[in-house]
């Protein structure tokens, strides 16, 4: 009885330690395509840890799913630079790199004053309402600490922008140039102030698109881009064990 109430308690602890996955039905498409949006969530947002091993068991368990669709969702993470995949070690995901990062970051950079560029020129009243109330949103947020309502509501900002020029494709060029940096923006956005100052660089975006001055939003977009990054540089020196070794 002894033995099967120690089982008992430990099962309950592995449960009580699972990392908390968004639920499926949060997603659309396929059953693998949820999957790996589920784990690619849980891995953006560092609920899966840099150097994390990755249980498929565990997995399938948590979101009740069989193995299948999260092998094929974890070739998807690895093909994304989510996820390493160790032949007779396992699955374990990927620890940040800097150089990553910073590509990133290059390439986000030139998609993102491509598109201000072009959206100061042709922005539209009921743009600019939406874009207003994206900022009220974010100040709301700060107000109330909730980093991750704030970094869902900061993504949504620069998907807006991306998507008034009218450009179907320039969305999803920029979220794959971006996957680390979003990942990374979880270091650093709970550093005292962060988010007060990412909304005066945004504010300073928009203004310059509401005035239609492209030059302005260009150079408020730039100066955005790269103090993120000059954020997240210190914290490879801070916390080595997250990031690849040189």
């Amino acid at each position: 009885m002894l033995d099967a109430v120690s089982k008992g308690d430990v099962m309950q602890q592995d449960k009580d330690t699972m990392p908390q996955l968004l639920p499926l039905d949060q997603f659309s498409g396929s059953l693998s395509t949820r999957v790996h949006l589920v784990l690619k969530d849980a891995i953006l947002s560092l609920v899966y840890r840099p150097g994390e091993i990755l249980r498929k068991t565990t997995i399938c368990d948590t979101l009740g799913v069989s193995r299948s669709p999260v092998s094929e969702a974890v070739t998807k993470l690895a093909a994304e630079g989510l996820v390493d995949i160790v032949p007779q070690a396992g699955t374990f995901v990927s620890r940040f790199s800097m150089d990553d990062i910073r590509e990133g970051a290059f390439l986000r950079e030139a998609l993102e004053m491509a598109a201000v560029e072009h959206v100061a020129l042709n922005i539209t009243e009921p743009q600019i309402v939406l874009l207003r109330r994206n900022l009220r949103m974010q100040e709301a947020l700060a107000e109330d600490g909730d980093i991750e309502g704030f970094l869902q509501v900061d993504t949504d900002m620069h998907n807006l922008i991306m998507s008034f020029t009218g450009f179907k494709r320039l969305a999803l060029l920029a979220d794959t140039a971006w996957t680390q940096v979003l990942r990374a923006r979880h270091l650093h956005m709970p550093t005292p102030g962060r988010m007060q100052s990412a909304i005066k660089e945004h504010t300073a975006i928009v203004a310059a698109i509401i005035a239609r001055d492209p030059e302005a939003a260009k150079l408020a977009t730039r100066n955005h881009v790269r103090l993120l990054v000059k954020y997240i540089e210190p914290i490879e020196a801070e916390r080595p064990d997250l990031f690849k070794p040189r």
